[in-house]
Protein backbone atom coordinates (compact mmCIF):
# COMPACT_ATOMS: atom_id res chain seq x y z
CA UNK A 1 0.00 0.00 0.00
CA UNK A 2 2.81 2.39 0.89
CA UNK A 3 4.70 1.52 -2.78
CA UNK A 4 1.34 1.83 -4.75
CA UNK A 5 0.65 5.58 -2.76
CA UNK A 6 3.89 6.74 -2.87
CA UNK A 7 4.52 5.86 -6.28
CA UNK A 8 1.21 7.38 -7.70
CA UNK A 9 1.97 10.82 -6.35
CA UNK A 10 5.43 10.90 -7.95
CA UNK A 11 5.10 13.13 -10.43
CA UNK A 12 3.18 15.97 -8.50
CA UNK A 13 6.14 15.94 -5.94
CA UNK A 14 8.38 17.75 -8.34
CA UNK A 15 5.97 21.06 -8.25
CA UNK A 16 4.87 20.95 -4.71
CA UNK A 17 7.98 19.98 -2.75
CA UNK A 18 10.17 22.98 -0.28
CA UNK A 19 13.72 23.27 0.27
CA UNK A 20 14.32 20.03 0.80
CA UNK A 21 13.92 18.41 -1.97
CA UNK A 22 17.73 18.59 -3.30
CA UNK A 23 20.54 16.94 -1.56
CA UNK A 24 21.37 18.65 1.23
CA UNK A 25 25.04 20.53 0.61
CA UNK A 26 25.36 21.29 4.98
CA UNK A 27 24.00 22.13 7.87
CA UNK A 28 21.30 24.57 8.06
CA UNK A 29 20.00 25.44 11.19
CA UNK A 30 16.34 26.14 10.23
CA UNK A 31 15.83 22.38 8.96
CA UNK A 32 15.43 20.92 12.34
CA UNK A 33 12.58 22.64 13.07
CA UNK A 34 8.99 21.55 12.99
CA UNK A 35 5.71 22.90 12.61
CA UNK A 36 2.70 22.96 15.47
CA UNK A 37 0.63 20.16 15.63
CA UNK A 38 -2.25 22.19 14.50
CA UNK A 39 -0.69 22.76 11.41
CA UNK A 40 -0.30 19.04 10.84
CA UNK A 41 -3.76 18.34 11.77
CA UNK A 42 -5.07 20.72 9.10
CA UNK A 43 -2.81 18.69 5.85
CA UNK A 44 -4.14 16.87 3.83
CA UNK A 45 -7.89 17.83 4.99
CA UNK A 46 -7.38 16.77 8.30
CA UNK A 47 -5.04 13.83 8.08
CA UNK A 48 -1.61 14.42 9.16
CA UNK A 49 1.58 14.54 7.27
CA UNK A 50 2.51 11.14 8.06
CA UNK A 51 -0.51 9.61 7.61
CA UNK A 52 -1.58 11.11 4.07
CA UNK A 53 1.74 9.47 3.19
CA UNK A 54 1.08 5.76 4.71
CA UNK A 55 3.93 6.82 7.37
CA UNK A 56 1.71 7.34 10.44
CA UNK A 57 3.04 5.26 13.47
CA UNK A 58 5.94 4.34 12.41
CA UNK A 59 9.07 5.62 13.97
CA UNK A 60 12.05 7.53 12.66
CA UNK A 61 14.09 5.14 11.83
CA UNK A 62 11.50 3.10 10.41
CA UNK A 63 10.62 6.00 8.26
CA UNK A 64 14.58 5.97 7.02
CA UNK A 65 14.32 2.65 6.17
CA UNK A 66 11.06 2.42 4.68
CA UNK A 67 11.47 5.63 2.29
CA UNK A 68 15.41 4.39 1.23
CA UNK A 69 14.21 1.25 0.24
CA UNK A 70 11.29 2.03 -1.36
CA UNK A 71 11.07 0.67 -4.87
CA UNK A 72 9.72 3.41 -6.76
CA UNK A 73 11.12 6.47 -9.03
CA UNK A 74 12.42 9.79 -7.35
CA UNK A 75 11.48 12.94 -6.54
CA UNK A 76 8.66 10.90 -3.90
CA UNK A 77 5.87 12.87 -2.59
CA UNK A 78 7.58 13.40 0.43
CA UNK A 79 11.19 14.91 1.41
CA UNK A 80 12.55 13.31 4.17
CA UNK A 81 16.21 14.42 5.47
CA UNK A 82 18.04 12.44 7.61
CA UNK A 83 20.24 14.10 10.20
CA UNK A 84 22.26 12.84 13.12
CA UNK A 85 19.54 12.75 15.29
CA UNK A 86 16.18 13.17 13.21
CA UNK A 87 14.40 12.80 10.29
CA UNK A 88 12.58 15.78 8.98
CA UNK A 89 9.81 15.54 6.81
CA UNK A 90 7.94 17.62 4.62
CA UNK A 91 5.45 17.99 1.50
CA UNK A 92 6.45 21.45 0.54
CA UNK A 93 3.51 22.53 2.79
CA UNK A 94 3.65 20.91 6.29
CA UNK A 95 7.19 19.24 8.05
CA UNK A 96 7.30 16.46 11.02
CA UNK A 97 10.42 15.90 12.96
CA UNK A 98 11.08 12.34 13.97
CA UNK A 99 13.64 11.61 16.13
CA UNK A 100 15.94 8.96 15.40
CA UNK A 101 17.25 6.80 18.36
CA UNK A 102 20.96 5.81 19.56
CA UNK A 103 22.28 5.27 15.83
CA UNK A 104 23.56 7.37 12.86
CA UNK A 105 22.41 6.67 9.10
CA UNK A 106 24.68 6.31 6.58
CA UNK A 107 23.57 6.03 3.10
CA UNK A 108 26.02 5.64 0.53
CA UNK A 109 25.77 5.71 -3.39
CA UNK A 110 29.04 4.22 -4.95
CA UNK A 111 29.37 5.24 -8.66
CA UNK A 112 31.55 4.78 -11.79
CA UNK A 113 30.87 8.16 -14.08
CA UNK A 114 28.54 10.11 -12.36
CA UNK A 115 27.97 11.55 -9.22
CA UNK A 116 26.66 14.72 -7.10
CA UNK A 117 27.66 16.89 -4.00
CA UNK A 118 25.36 15.65 -0.97
CA UNK A 119 25.58 16.09 3.10
CA UNK A 120 22.74 15.08 4.75
CA UNK A 121 20.76 12.32 2.64
CA UNK A 122 17.44 13.12 1.31
CA UNK A 123 15.03 9.86 0.94
CA UNK A 124 12.97 11.64 -1.48
CA UNK A 125 15.23 12.91 -3.90
CA UNK A 126 18.32 11.90 -3.71
CA UNK A 127 19.60 9.49 -6.75
CA UNK A 128 22.56 7.65 -7.29
CA UNK A 129 24.18 6.22 -10.30
CA UNK A 130 23.99 2.02 -9.67
CA UNK A 131 20.48 1.29 -8.75
CA UNK A 132 19.59 -2.74 -7.97
CA UNK A 133 23.55 -3.16 -8.05
CA UNK A 134 25.53 -6.08 -6.18
CA UNK A 135 28.14 -4.88 -4.14
CA UNK A 136 30.48 -5.41 -0.94
CA UNK A 137 30.67 -3.08 1.92
CA UNK A 138 33.15 -2.48 4.87
CA UNK A 139 32.87 -0.04 7.42
CA UNK A 140 35.09 0.63 10.13
CA UNK A 141 36.13 2.66 12.53
CA UNK A 142 39.76 4.59 13.46
CA UNK A 143 40.10 2.12 16.01
CA UNK A 144 39.63 -1.15 14.02
CA UNK A 145 36.78 -2.32 14.73
CA UNK A 146 34.62 -3.34 12.11
CA UNK A 147 31.10 -2.03 12.22
CA UNK A 148 30.01 -3.68 8.50
CA UNK A 149 31.35 -6.38 6.24
CA UNK A 150 28.71 -7.55 4.17
CA UNK A 151 26.99 -8.09 0.66
CA UNK A 152 24.48 -5.77 -0.36
CA UNK A 153 22.08 -4.23 -3.06
CA UNK A 154 22.12 -1.02 -3.56
CA UNK A 155 18.38 0.34 -3.37
CA UNK A 156 16.24 1.61 -6.60
CA UNK A 157 17.61 5.45 -5.72
CA UNK A 158 20.99 3.74 -6.26
CA UNK A 159 21.99 3.97 -2.14
CA UNK A 160 22.47 1.61 0.46
CA UNK A 161 22.36 2.48 4.08
CA UNK A 162 23.57 1.10 7.28
CA UNK A 163 23.08 1.93 10.94
CA UNK A 164 26.46 2.64 12.85
CA UNK A 165 26.98 3.78 16.65
CA UNK A 166 26.81 7.87 17.31
CA UNK A 167 30.19 10.02 17.18
CA UNK A 168 32.87 7.24 15.71
CA UNK A 169 35.16 8.35 12.65
CA UNK A 170 36.34 5.85 10.44
CA UNK A 171 36.55 4.65 6.65
CA UNK A 172 34.16 2.88 4.47
CA UNK A 173 34.77 0.77 1.37
CA UNK A 174 32.47 -0.34 -1.60
CA UNK A 175 33.39 -3.00 -3.92
CA UNK A 176 32.20 -4.28 -7.27
CA UNK A 177 33.29 -6.56 -10.16
CA UNK A 178 37.09 -5.95 -8.85
CA UNK A 179 36.80 -2.00 -8.35
CA UNK A 180 37.11 -0.54 -5.25
CA UNK A 181 36.12 2.79 -3.31
CA UNK A 182 36.77 4.45 -0.40
CA UNK A 183 36.12 7.18 1.76
CA UNK A 184 36.75 8.81 5.02
CA UNK A 185 33.40 9.21 7.67
CA UNK A 186 32.45 10.83 10.60
CA UNK A 187 29.19 9.98 12.71
CA UNK A 188 29.07 12.99 14.97
CA UNK A 189 26.58 15.63 15.25
CA UNK A 190 28.05 17.46 11.87
CA UNK A 191 28.50 14.45 9.85
CA UNK A 192 27.04 13.91 6.81
CA UNK A 193 24.79 11.37 6.37
CA UNK A 194 25.05 10.60 2.43
CA UNK A 195 27.93 9.70 1.45
CA UNK A 196 28.64 10.66 -2.57
CA UNK A 197 32.12 10.20 -3.56
CA UNK A 198 32.89 6.33 -3.80
CA UNK A 199 34.16 6.38 -7.09
CA UNK A 200 34.91 2.56 -8.00
CA UNK A 201 37.97 2.42 -9.46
Amino acid sequence: MLRIRLAALATASVLILGPLTACSSGPSPEAGTAVTSGALDAASEGAGLLEAQGLAGKTGREIVEALDQLDAPRPLPVAASVRYDEVVVTDGVTEEVLPIEDQFYLSLAPYETSTHECYFHNLGTCRGELADTDVHVTITTDDGEVLVDEDATTYANGFVGFWVPRDVTGTIQVTKDGKTAESAFSSDPEGATCVTTLQLV
